[in-house]
């Protein structure tokens, strides 16, 4: 009895494990497709990244042989490790030699016109103002010309010019020739004279 039974679990054992047998295969057979579509994938990228660089190569040497500068390496976009490009170095300030300034030249400056300076305009002399001796009043000597010089009158149109006022005043510094003045009539006379009314003058106290 004991041996039935054990023949019994032995043969459920061997049952059960057939399906797991099989979902472990499945399993497997995935697993390894993906491994190959994923190393399939890799060479394709290989081969795509080689055909890349070997065309800038040849790009390259197709400009140096035209004479073109070389380009700066690109780094390819398949290589994650591509080494950076050195950027160019700049040369230090004292090297940089600064490009001339153009100056600009100054346009020439016309020479002003020449204005024309207009003649001068005679200016008519100013006519001659009577200056006559004080001797040629009728009454006045050369002693009493000389009293009225050390007092300041020296010329006939002084005369002439007196105020009331001024001959009174003039009349009481004369001393002893007081009153000449307004007897011999002064300033009626150096009026005339200093008008140069001749014949007025000769009408009222005769010739000079």
């Amino acid at each position: 009895m004991d041996t039935t039974t054990s023949a019994q679990h032995s043969t459920a054992a061997i049952g059960a494990m057939g399906p797991i047998t099989a979902v472990h295969i499945a399993l497997m057979v995935v697993l390894a497709l993906a491994a190959i579509l994923i190393i399939w994938w890799g060479s394709v990228l290989r081969g795509r990244r080689r055909r890349a660089e070997r065309q800038v190569v040849e790009n390259r040497e197709i400009a140096e042989e035209a004479g073109a500068p070389a380009p700066p390496a690109v780094p390819s976009r398949f290589s994650e490790d591509a080494p950076a490009t050195p950027e160019p170095e700049t040369p230090p300030a004292a090297d940089i030699v600064p490009e001339p300034v153009p100056v600009a030249t100054p346009e020439p400056t016309l020479a002003p016109e020449p204005v024309p300076v207009p003649a001068p305009v005679p200016v008519p002399a100013p006519a001659a103002v009577a200056s006559t001796d004080l001797t040629q009043l009728k009454g006045l000597g050369p002693k009493l010309a000389a009293t009225l010089a050390e007092l300041g009158y020296t010329r006939v149109e002084q005369i002439a010019d007196l105020t009331p006022a001024e001959a009174e005043a003039l009349d009481a510094r004369l001393g002893a020739f007081q009153g000449r003045m307004a007897r011999d009539r002064w300033i009626e006379q150096a009026r005339l004279l200093a008008a140069g009314d001749r014949a007025g003058y000769e009408a009222q106290f005769g010739k000079l």
